[in-house]
């Protein structure tokens, strides 16, 4: 499988990443959510300023210094993805870094232009280039109920299990990330080298017996 084939495989999840995104951006409302499969399934629209999976770095530098991250981190893997591919790695391992790829690039999209294009960065930045805020949308709520109001403190209160809310690029990051680990020893599998045959040992008691020279028998002429 040539290189530009673990590239249209990013490019796939790329595409899908981004389209699921601007069409949450153009149809919900910020903090919409949408039930998709009952209660387990829903689009919940969120704009995340900082890392994976809701997770949020407040710190102004933190939010450069994430996106100037990803952007390296892009192009590095980009670079291992073509070394590994000639090295014939596992086709397995391949797909995992492609999907990795496609994932990080989706975000670095989302970090760089959507300030810009979609006017989502924060108030206090800078600038809105390399400050936008990443799309989520997918949410799979584990487990909710409300504390029975006789509880103190929490009664009546709702708990949700932790659920974060993450996108198709964290989702392909994740899955590739985690496909790796699982199936390690299987990509990683050390190829066995041949050994050289040994030559057969040869029996030290046994001798070539060369054939005899036919010898006229000695005679004594009295």
């Amino acid at each position: 499988m040539k290189v530009y084939k673990y590239f249209l495989i990013a490019l796939l999840i790329i595409c899908l990443d981004q389209t699921s995104k601007l069409l949450v951006h153009k149809y919900m409302y910020l903090h919409e959510e949408v039930n998709v499969i009952g209660d387990w399934f829903r689009l919940h629209y969120l704009l995340n300023p900082g890392m994976a999976f809701g997770i949020k770095w407040d710190s102004e530098f933190g939010k450069l210094a994430l996106t100037l991250f990803r952007i390296i981190a892009m192009f590095g893997i980009g670079y291992y993805l073509i070394r590994m591919t000639n090295k014939k790695s596992h086709t397995g391992f391949l797909v995992c870094m492609a999907l990795i790829l496609g994932g990080a690039i989706g975000n670095v999209i989302d970090s760089i232009f959507y300030g810009v294009f979609l006017g989502n960065a924060p108030l206090d930045s800078p600038t809105p280039w390399f400050h936008g805020q990443v799309i989520d949308m997918l949410f799979f709520p584990v487990a909710s109920f409300t504390w029975p109001e006789w509880m103190p403190v929490l009664g009546g209160q709702d708990f949700l299990f932790f659920s974060p809310v993450f996108n198709i690029a964290d989702s392909s990051i994740f899955l590739g990330v985690v496909s790796i680990l699982i199936f390690q020893k299987k990509f990683f599998k050390e190829k066995e080298v041949p050994q050289p045959e040994e030559p057969a040992a040869t029996d030290s008691a046994d001798t070539t017996s060369l054939p005899a020279t036919d010898l006229p028998s000695p005679t004594t002429n009295l």
